[in-house]
Protein backbone atom coordinates (compact mmCIF):
# COMPACT_ATOMS: atom_id res chain seq x y z
CA UNK A 1 0.00 0.00 0.00
CA UNK A 2 1.26 3.29 -1.18
CA UNK A 3 1.75 6.29 0.94
CA UNK A 4 -0.85 7.94 -1.13
CA UNK A 5 -3.66 5.38 -0.67
CA UNK A 6 -3.48 5.12 3.09
CA UNK A 7 -3.76 9.00 2.88
CA UNK A 8 -7.10 8.55 0.76
CA UNK A 9 -8.01 5.62 3.37
CA UNK A 10 -7.72 7.78 6.29
CA UNK A 11 -9.43 10.79 4.87
CA UNK A 12 -12.46 8.24 3.82
CA UNK A 13 -12.81 6.80 7.06
CA UNK A 14 -12.64 10.24 8.58
CA UNK A 15 -15.21 11.41 6.20
CA UNK A 16 -17.71 8.50 7.11
CA UNK A 17 -17.50 8.66 9.94
CA UNK A 18 -18.77 12.87 10.18
CA UNK A 19 -21.39 12.18 7.60
CA UNK A 20 -22.94 9.51 9.87
CA UNK A 21 -22.38 12.09 12.92
CA UNK A 22 -24.03 14.69 10.94
CA UNK A 23 -27.29 12.73 10.24
CA UNK A 24 -27.42 10.75 13.89
CA UNK A 25 -26.42 14.05 16.16
CA UNK A 26 -30.00 15.52 17.70
CA UNK A 27 -28.23 18.72 18.48
CA UNK A 28 -28.32 20.98 14.75
CA UNK A 29 -25.15 22.57 15.95
CA UNK A 30 -23.36 19.74 17.00
CA UNK A 31 -24.59 18.08 13.21
CA UNK A 32 -23.26 21.12 11.82
CA UNK A 33 -19.69 21.24 13.25
CA UNK A 34 -19.51 17.68 12.35
CA UNK A 35 -20.71 18.89 8.82
CA UNK A 36 -17.47 21.19 8.87
CA UNK A 37 -15.23 18.26 9.67
CA UNK A 38 -16.72 17.01 6.69
CA UNK A 39 -15.83 18.96 4.22
CA UNK A 40 -12.54 19.25 5.86
CA UNK A 41 -11.94 15.46 4.97
CA UNK A 42 -13.61 16.38 1.27
CA UNK A 43 -11.27 19.21 0.81
CA UNK A 44 -8.23 16.63 1.59
CA UNK A 45 -9.34 13.85 -0.93
CA UNK A 46 -9.98 16.46 -3.85
CA UNK A 47 -6.29 17.48 -3.08
CA UNK A 48 -5.30 13.82 -3.39
CA UNK A 49 -6.86 13.54 -6.67
CA UNK A 50 -5.43 17.05 -8.00
CA UNK A 51 -8.38 19.29 -7.86
CA UNK A 52 -6.42 22.16 -6.01
CA UNK A 53 -9.13 23.79 -7.00
CA UNK A 54 -12.28 22.71 -5.52
CA UNK A 55 -10.50 21.71 -2.28
CA UNK A 56 -9.76 25.60 -1.61
CA UNK A 57 -13.09 26.59 -2.46
CA UNK A 58 -14.90 24.21 -0.32
CA UNK A 59 -12.95 25.14 2.43
CA UNK A 60 -13.19 29.29 1.77
CA UNK A 61 -16.86 28.99 0.73
CA UNK A 62 -18.71 26.48 2.27
CA UNK A 63 -16.66 25.97 5.72
CA UNK A 64 -15.86 29.49 5.69
CA UNK A 65 -19.32 31.13 4.50
CA UNK A 66 -22.04 29.08 3.99
CA UNK A 67 -21.49 26.88 7.29
CA UNK A 68 -20.97 29.89 9.64
CA UNK A 69 -24.35 31.50 7.68
CA UNK A 70 -26.09 28.14 8.55
CA UNK A 71 -24.88 28.28 12.16
CA UNK A 72 -26.55 31.29 12.46
CA UNK A 73 -29.72 30.70 11.11
CA UNK A 74 -29.71 27.21 13.42
CA UNK A 75 -29.11 29.63 16.15
CA UNK A 76 -31.64 32.35 15.33
CA UNK A 77 -34.35 29.71 14.29
CA UNK A 78 -35.27 28.53 18.54
CA UNK A 79 -35.41 25.28 16.90
CA UNK A 80 -37.67 22.86 19.53
CA UNK A 81 -35.00 20.20 19.92
CA UNK A 82 -37.72 17.94 22.28
CA UNK A 83 -40.02 18.09 19.29
CA UNK A 84 -36.73 16.85 16.92
CA UNK A 85 -36.61 13.69 19.26
CA UNK A 86 -39.98 12.74 19.10
CA UNK A 87 -40.00 13.27 15.09
CA UNK A 88 -36.55 11.60 14.71
CA UNK A 89 -38.02 8.04 16.33
CA UNK A 90 -41.35 8.94 14.79
CA UNK A 91 -40.04 8.76 10.76
CA UNK A 92 -37.00 6.96 11.41
CA UNK A 93 -38.09 3.68 9.23
CA UNK A 94 -38.87 5.79 6.18
CA UNK A 95 -35.24 7.51 7.41
CA UNK A 96 -33.70 3.93 7.07
CA UNK A 97 -35.85 2.91 3.83
CA UNK A 98 -34.55 5.98 1.73
CA UNK A 99 -30.85 5.82 2.96
CA UNK A 100 -31.12 1.86 1.92
CA UNK A 101 -32.37 2.70 -1.48
CA UNK A 102 -29.92 5.91 -2.03
CA UNK A 103 -26.87 3.48 -0.69
CA UNK A 104 -28.10 0.32 -3.42
CA UNK A 105 -28.31 3.28 -6.43
CA UNK A 106 -25.11 4.59 -5.35
CA UNK A 107 -23.73 1.05 -5.64
CA UNK A 108 -25.33 0.50 -8.95
CA UNK A 109 -23.82 3.25 -10.38
CA UNK A 110 -20.57 3.09 -8.90
CA UNK A 111 -20.55 -0.25 -8.54
CA UNK A 112 -17.34 -2.50 -9.55
CA UNK A 113 -19.14 -3.71 -12.49
CA UNK A 114 -19.37 0.37 -14.00
CA UNK A 115 -15.89 1.40 -12.72
CA UNK A 116 -12.53 0.24 -12.62
CA UNK A 117 -9.31 0.97 -14.42
CA UNK A 118 -10.06 -1.79 -16.47
CA UNK A 119 -13.14 -0.05 -17.90
CA UNK A 120 -12.01 3.63 -17.09
CA UNK A 121 -8.24 3.77 -17.47
CA UNK A 122 -7.15 6.46 -15.06
CA UNK A 123 -5.98 9.96 -16.95
CA UNK A 124 -2.46 10.66 -18.52
CA UNK A 125 -0.26 12.70 -15.94
CA UNK A 126 -0.03 16.65 -16.98
CA UNK A 127 2.50 18.49 -17.03
CA UNK A 128 4.51 21.15 -14.65
CA UNK A 129 2.92 23.87 -16.46
CA UNK A 130 -1.20 22.84 -16.58
CA UNK A 131 -3.51 24.81 -14.76
CA UNK A 132 -6.59 23.12 -13.66
CA UNK A 133 -8.32 26.13 -12.47
CA UNK A 134 -8.03 27.48 -15.74
CA UNK A 135 -9.01 24.69 -17.40
CA UNK A 136 -12.10 24.73 -14.92
CA UNK A 137 -12.74 28.27 -15.56
CA UNK A 138 -12.98 27.93 -19.52
CA UNK A 139 -15.12 25.63 -19.33
CA UNK A 140 -17.68 27.10 -16.55
CA UNK A 141 -18.00 30.14 -18.33
CA UNK A 142 -18.24 28.99 -21.84
CA UNK A 143 -20.24 25.93 -21.88
CA UNK A 144 -22.09 25.30 -18.44
CA UNK A 145 -22.55 29.61 -18.21
CA UNK A 146 -26.65 29.44 -18.01
CA UNK A 147 -26.44 26.21 -15.35
CA UNK A 148 -23.88 28.40 -13.22
CA UNK A 149 -26.48 31.74 -13.63
CA UNK A 150 -29.34 29.65 -12.56
CA UNK A 151 -27.17 28.03 -9.79
CA UNK A 152 -26.64 31.56 -8.50
CA UNK A 153 -30.30 32.95 -8.98
CA UNK A 154 -31.17 29.46 -6.66
CA UNK A 155 -28.65 30.53 -3.69
CA UNK A 156 -30.23 33.76 -3.70
CA UNK A 157 -33.62 32.62 -3.16
CA UNK A 158 -32.51 30.54 -0.67
CA UNK A 159 -30.88 33.60 1.19
CA UNK A 160 -34.21 35.54 0.83
CA UNK A 161 -35.60 32.71 2.38
CA UNK A 162 -33.26 32.08 5.20
CA UNK A 163 -34.01 35.92 6.42
CA UNK A 164 -37.76 35.93 5.75
CA UNK A 165 -37.69 33.04 8.31
CA UNK A 166 -35.62 35.02 10.35
CA UNK A 167 -37.39 38.20 10.59
CA UNK A 168 -40.36 36.71 11.81
CA UNK A 169 -42.29 38.94 14.21
CA UNK A 170 -42.46 37.30 17.42
CA UNK A 171 -45.30 38.77 19.88
CA UNK A 172 -43.35 38.99 22.84
CA UNK A 173 -40.82 40.94 21.90
CA UNK A 174 -41.69 44.82 21.67
CA UNK A 175 -40.68 47.22 18.65
CA UNK A 176 -40.25 50.55 18.18
CA UNK A 177 -42.04 52.40 15.35
CA UNK A 178 -40.54 55.77 14.86
CA UNK A 179 -43.28 56.96 12.45
CA UNK A 180 -45.80 56.81 15.59
CA UNK A 181 -42.91 58.26 17.68
CA UNK A 182 -42.75 61.35 16.15
CA UNK A 183 -46.82 61.83 16.33
CA UNK A 184 -46.71 61.97 19.92
CA UNK A 185 -48.50 65.27 21.17
CA UNK A 186 -48.49 66.66 24.30
CA UNK A 187 -51.84 65.72 24.88
CA UNK A 188 -50.84 62.30 24.50
CA UNK A 189 -48.48 61.85 27.11
CA UNK A 190 -49.52 64.63 29.60
CA UNK A 191 -52.49 64.91 31.69
CA UNK A 192 -52.87 68.07 33.61
CA UNK A 193 -55.17 67.33 36.79
CA UNK A 194 -57.02 70.56 38.96
CA UNK A 195 -56.93 69.73 42.78
CA UNK A 196 -57.93 72.05 45.26
CA UNK A 197 -55.38 73.32 47.48
CA UNK A 198 -54.99 72.47 50.89
CA UNK A 199 -54.23 74.62 53.69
Amino acid sequence: MTFEKFVFYIFAAILVFAASMVITRRNPVHSALFLVLAFFSSAGIWLLAEAEFLAIVLILVYVGAVMVLFLFVVMMLDIDLATLRAGFIKYMPVGALVALVMAIEMFMVVGPANFGLDKMPAPAAQGPGYNNTEELGNVLYTVYMYPFEIAAVILLVGIIAAIGLTMRKRPETKYQDPSQQVKVKKADRLRVVKMDAED
